[in-house]
């Protein structure tokens, strides 16, 4: 990130936030450096900053300079809603950013999120789809876990889903989040992390 210099904390910001366009309540910083000086003369404070749309300028040029690796064209569209971030690819062929069971665009969302997080310093929502493919995978994976947990309901026996990507795990969490006696929990580590679908006779006492 770039760093910025001005004499006192109330100055570099006012001076950052110009050069973006943004609000000084829109930059996320940090203090690198500050000079008390003598009597005030001297003082300086260096900071690191920036603001969201450093965060989107930064994803398109990492997907950009990742595809063009590759020797890959594509599109990149990039959706922000707060502090969230979607990124939607499409290219020629799909298929190979997808791949077997949405393994390659899973790993796509994994290094895209390990640069972006590790670049400012911070933990962004960020997803990563391909022409739709997880809008429909969403779909498919909400109609499969009501479908289980009528039957957990209605026999009261646990259920183990197959391992899946913590998004899809999560879609899953907030979708029986309101079911009457349901409750899920993860279990298991890394790749193999499920969820399990379990009966809790609470709502019915």
């Amino acid at each position: 990130m770039k760093k910025y210099t001005g004499k006192n904390l109330e100055e570099v910001l006012e001076l950052v936030a110009n050069e973006k366009g943004v609000s000084k309540e829109e930059l996320t910083y940090e203090v690198l450096e500050e000079k008390k000086g003598i009597l005030g003369i001297g003082a300086s404070v260096t900071i690191q900053a920036y603001c969201l749309n450093d965060v989107k300028e930064f994803i398109f040029d990492y997907l950009g300079n990742f595809f063009t690796n590759l020797n890959q064209d594509i599109e990149i569209e990039i959706l922000q809603n707060g502090e969230e971030f979607k990124v939607v690819l499409n290219a020629e062929n799909n298929a190979i950013l997808i791949g077997k069971g949405g393994q390659t665009l899973q790993a796509i969302n994994t290094v895209v999120r390990g640069a972006v997080n590790s670049h400012f310093k911070r933990r962004f929502h960020l997803l990563v789809d391909v022409n739709g493919y997880k809008d429909d995978r969403y779909a498919k994976v909400k109609s499969m876990a009501i479908r289980v947990a009528k039957t957990v309901q209605r026999t009261k026996v646990d259920a183990l889903l197959d391992p899946m990507p913590n998004d899809e795990r999560k879609v899953i969490h907030q979708t029986l989040s309101q079911m009457k006696n349901i409750r899920t929990e993860s279990e298991g580590e890394g790749k193999n992390r499920r969820l399990r679908i379990l009966y809790d006779g609470k709502d019915s006492e």
